[in-house]
């Protein structure tokens, strides 16, 4: 551990603001007599106790519960105390700096080297101190931010899945099978003089074959539960009023972009996040594309294009109304090209055919058959097709139907998937090869175990923890 993982720490565990209740948290090895400083006498491990929280004077600061964790039956780890005090914000930052002169005190009038300086806790330092005493893996963690973080039902449900253990388990269970195979292959190393063929008595090739078929499960898994978390951003592009912000407020449901006959109404971006299925989609209504002598139209066309560069899906949309006019459809067929030439290759551009409503007869038969691409015709006035729209998303996002026990994933742990997948293969090449190098096949099992290990935290670097838990709220 870093130096100051043995600090006692102090933070106001509650969202900024005022509510009914509020809690401050100090977590740390032996504080014991700092929470007989702050409450007047000793407390009962686990039990809440109502009584006043005083200044160093002796005058109350408010009436709350206090409750006292020790180490190691806490959520740290560690020597855990709450304070639960009404949700002001001046109440709970009182109690904060009470709890830092209390400290004060109580180095001051005993052996200093039983309560090192209480400090502020860092962002998310109270989970990675949870982390670092094998309360919870790395997995777990974060899961524990993305819970507080979920946009939808199903991301909520999802994170706590993850946070009880079922996606660690997974990765447990493959750790398992790798570290047996590995077993195998390295007795093969080790006693080459051996008669006995170790790989191929113990089905070793079947052993890797299964192993790839699990691995490529809980990908698939961690896919899902990745785009649970992140979802995918989604931006409606093409020319001036063919219906892009009314297709906005029609997947939104409120009247979010202004809709006018004008020609070039929408100059910035316009964004909402909605949800199909439970998976959250950040939709963004762009600025008309076309040639403008307007600077700020310029403005906020170019930055419509760099929203379309960042996309994970592009909905071009068409006007069908303006489809036999020679001026607009060359227009469009150079936006398309634009699109193939900025955006890439597996960013998918579904072409969106609008106002089926009010189209001529046979328009839309004559565009659709030109355009070999993804498709949908819709009206963002009446609602026909924003179903079809919505469930073509979810292909394109690569959304099933929710499996039954689904748990939340973030992107790490997909790249670190894929990174064991690709190590497996690797191995798989190795093992079925006629002179099989089983030095380069212990390698990549050992590779792919590294990649296993990263998720729950087994082996992780010290930049690694960082980056994840300065995401995290203050007292968390």
């Amino acid at each position: 551990m870093l130096p100051r993982h043995n600090d006692p720490i102090a933070a106001i565990a509650t969202a900024p603001g005022r509510g009914a209740v509020g809690i401050v948290r100090v977590s740390g090895k032996g504080i014991a007599a700092l929470v007989k400083t702050l409450c007047g006498k000793d407390l009962k491990p686990r039990e809440a106790t109502y009584l006043p929280f005083k200044d160093a004077a002796g005058a109350p600061i408010d009436h709350g519960l206090a409750i006292y964790f020790p180490g190691p039956h806490s959520y740290t780890g560690e020597d855990v105390l709450e304070l639960q005090a009404h949700g002001g914000p001046v109440v709970l930052q009182l109690l904060l700096a009470r709890c830092l002169e209390a400290a004060q005190q109580v180095s001051e009038h005993s052996d200093a080297a039983t309560l090192p300086g209480l400090r502020l806790a860092q962002p998310g330092e109270f989970t990675e101190r949870a982390f670092l005493n094998d309360k919870i893996d790395l997995a777990q963690a974060e899961a524990i931010a993305d819970l507080i973080d979920a946009s939808t039902e199903a991301a909520a449900r999802s994170a706590s899945r993850s946070l009880s253990g079922a996606f660690s388990q997974e990765i447990h269970v493959l750790r398992e099978a790798l570290v047996h195979l590995r077993m195998l292959v390295e007795a093969t190393l080790d006693f080459p003089e051996e008669e006995i063929d170790f790989l191929q008595k113990a089905d070793a090739f079947g052993q890797l074959e299964r192993l790839r078929a699990q691995v490529a499960t809980v990908l698939s898994k961690a896919h899902q539960g990745a785009l649970l978390r992140e979802g995918i951003k989604v931006v409606i592009a093409g020319q001036p009023n063919a219906g892009k912000s009314s297709l906005l407020n029609a997947l939104a449901g409120a009247e979010l972009a202004i809709v006018t006959p004008i020609a070039g109404t929408t100059r910035d971006k316009v964004q909402q996040t909605i949800q199909i299925e439970g998976v959250p989609l950040h939709v963004i209504d762009t600025a008309g594309l076309r040639d403008s002598d307007d600077e700020v139209e310029r403005i906020g066309i170019a930055r419509a294009w760099d929203e379309i560069a960042a996309a994970d899906a592009v909905l071009f949309l068409h006007d069908l109304t303006r489809m036999e006019q020679a001026d607009y459809v060359a227009a469009d067929a150079a936006i398309g090209q634009t699109l193939q030439q900025k955006l890439p290759h597996q960013v998918p551009v579904i072409h969106v055919w609008n106002k089926t409503d009010t189209a001529a007869a046979g328009v839309l038969e004559r565009c659709a058959a030109a355009v070999e691409t993804a498709q949908v015709a819709l009206s963002a006035r009446t609602g026909d097709g924003l179903d079809a729209l919505r469930r073509h998303l979810l292909q394109v996002a690569g959304w099933q139907s929710a499996p039954e026990g689904l748990y939340l994933a973030r992107a790490r742990h997909v790249e670190a998937l894929q990174a064991v997948a690709a190590h497996l293969e690797m191995a798989d090449e190795q093992l079925a090869a006629q002179a099989a190098h089983l030095d380069l096949l212990a390698e990549e099992l050992r590779l792919a175990q590294l990649s296993l290990n990263s998720i729950t935290g087994e082996f992780s670097s010290d930049d690694l923890l960082g980056v994840i838990f300065s995401s995290f709220c203050i007292g968390k």
